[in-house]
């Protein structure tokens, strides 16, 4: 599931990026909290989806959740042509947050609105939501909230 929207020409973009061992999610975001682009990928062709991002956007941060793989990833990263800043965030608990997110970015509709959150069944993996929340998580850190 991607969403695309027009970024602003001269503000810089952060790409979040929940590194899995399988799949990835990746979700670009502005300074000012708009979201540009979201998405689960296969995790051997992140690094393809990065550089076409990288060219897509002006990404000038990628912020990389601290635990699954991230220190094999981050390696990575900062083997690309013109390494942009790679920060880690704690990613403890994001699953648990994507899932509520999940359902206020794709409320239930008809009937299935009627069944408690506990017990909706996501139908498509997250990670890329994960990828939002960790972007959300470094901008409240630098802004002090």
């Amino acid at each position: 599931m991607s969403q695309t929207t027009p970024p602003p020409l001269s503000q810089p973009m952060i790409l979040g990026f929940d590194p899995g061992r399988q799949k990835c999610g990746l979700a670009v975001m502005g300074l000012d909290r708009l979201l540009c682009y979201q998405q689960v990928v296969a995790a051997d062709a992140v690094i393809d989806e990065i550089t076409a991002l990288r060219q897509r956007f002006p990404i000038s941060t990628i912020v990389l959740g601290d635990q699954t793989a991230s220190g094999n990833w981050k390696d990575t990263l900062s083997q690309l042509p013109d390494p942009p800043r790679i920060m880690l965030v704690d990613e403890r608990y994001t699953t648990l947050e994507a899932r509520d997110r999940y359902w206020q970015m794709y409320p239930p509709s008809g009937l299935a609105g009627i069944i408690p959150q506990s017990l909706r069944k996501i139908s498509r993996p997250i990670d890329d939501i994960v990828a939002i929340l960790l972007i959300e998580r470094y901008l409240n850190r630098l802004t002090g909230e």
